[in-house]
């Protein structure tokens, strides 16, 4: 598996989000699968292996601990805080709150979840607007010096929030939605990141499923899928952007991968500080996804790749106006 860098820690090039062994597309896979897909990562050499105290509420980073704490030294480990789940009367909510005292909660919450006595990569989910970037990165800086993180990251924030908080301490990762029908990070973040040294993360870079080829119709998302509420499945939008898809599974033929490979060798080949964690509920689409270090694309190919699915080409915006307001990304006008 070919290496690339955050920070200090030396990672493989296609990192393993675990978000959704736990939380967000419907019903989640039995814990015994969701074990089989991280041991066999493991085995297949992912050495970046990314979670957040929000997904499940605490039960992927219990997974991922119960799973993986014994074989703590084989890899690099990263969570989040600064958005969780909070209990309520009339049951558990998710909340941003990046008050230092709960960020310093959330981590500690997290280390006692995953079974270790350090994060080696520790993102800011997502930056509370109503608290100074700085204050609640002052208290990430807090949790370095104190030996229970070694990295920080950001997630889901501007060029601008990350020059904020690399001033305050060094900003090692920034982590956004980034794929073919993704290209905010284009904007301003990508550049910022490499002038930085900050590995950037992409995280759902095969589009939600879009770019497997994966989802045909709508109606089919369990009820509880977090696509539903997103404006680019809507049925209308939806069928709009399904017509992308045979030029594109063209493409991903004559450059002899599948169509996943293709969206996640076209991040790989996009700049070398881009890191891809792909999830996934299956082994067999894991080694799919990590088969994808052995494509290789020409110049022409990553043209037209780039040219055919973009966010001139896409119809709908990624997010709900709700969830769009809880992000402090860079938009590309309506």
């Amino acid at each position: 598996m070919p290496t690339r860098t955050i920070g200090p820690f030396e990672v493989s090039a296609i990192g393993l989000g675990c978000m959704n062994l736990s939380h967000a597309y419907g019903t989640p896979p039995s814990a015994e699968q969701a074990e089989r897909v991280l041991l066999a990562a493991l085995d297949a050499g992912v050495t970046l292996f990314d979670t957040a105290a929000l997904y499940g509420f605490g039960a992927n980073e219990t997974l991922v601990g119960k799973v993986l704490s014994q074989h703590r030294s084989r890899f690099t480990l990263a969570s989040k805080g600064g958005m969780a789940g909070v209990q309520f009367e009339d049951g558990v909510k998710r909340v941003i709150d990046g008050r230092p005292e709960t960020v310093r909660k959330n981590c500690e919450d997290s280390l006692r979840r995953l079974q270790t006595d350090v994060i080696d990569l520790y993102y800011l989910h997502r930056w509370d607007k109503k608290v100074p970037v700085e204050d609640s990165v002052g208290a990430m800086a807090d949790l370095v010096r104190e030996g229970k993180v070694r990295a920080i990251g950001l997630s889901e924030v501007s060029a601008t929030t990350i020059r904020k908080a690399h001033a305050v301490h060094p900003i090692a990762a920034v982590q956004t939605e980034y794929s073919l029908w993704t290209r905010n990070p284009e904007i301003a973040v990508l550049e910022t990141c490499r002038e930085l040294g900050a590995a950037f993360v992409a995280f759902s870079p095969v589009a939600r499923g879009f770019l497997c080829d994966a989802v045909h119709d709508v109606a089919t998302l369990d009820a509880k899928d977090i696509r539903r509420a997103m404006p680019r499945f809507a049925p209308d939008n939806y069928a709009a952007n399904l017509k992308l898809l045979p030029a594109y599974k063209a493409l991903a033929a004559e450059a002899g991968c599948t169509p996943a490979q293709l969206a996640l060798a076209w991040l790989l080949h996009k700049a070398p500080h881009i890191i891809p964690i792909p999830g996934t509920t299956s082994v067999e689409h894991l080694h799919e996804d990590l088969g994808t270090a052995k494509v290789q694309l020409g110049a022409d190919l990553f043209a037209r790749v780039d040219a055919l699915i973009n966010q001139d080409t896409v119809t709908g915006h990624r997010y709900s106006a709700q969830s769009a307001s809880e992000v402090d990304t860079e938009e590309f006008a309506a």
